[in-house]
């Protein structure tokens, strides 16, 4: 399965929970997660898609562990059911 796969089913997953998953890019800022889910509630956090067994780079854990700090919950998921998981489906 590749990660495109992956971003795709955490958009579904997201518009089923009434949400948004919106495709994250900061110019001249790499590393952030690719998406920054928005649920009813006010429930906001980021997900870095990977596929199957893959995980995040350095570069990529940094700033997740930044923007952690900030009080952002940042989630790594590499396959549907980490998505199901996440999104309390399971």
């Amino acid at each position: 399965m590749r990660e495109k796969t992956i971003e795709q089913y955490l958009c579904d997953a997201a518009l089923r929970h009434g949400g948004r998953a919106y495709k994250w890019v900061s110019p001249g800022r790499v590393g952030v997660p690719d998406r920054l889910v928005v649920l009813p509630g006010g429930n906001v956090f980021g997900v870095e898609c990977k596929a199957p067994g893959k995980t995040p780079t350095v570069l990529q854990a940094r700033i997740h562990a930044e923007l952690r700090a900030l009080g952002l919950e940042v989630a790594v998921v590499d396959s549907r059911e980490a998505v199901d998981l996440l999104m309390g489906d399971i």
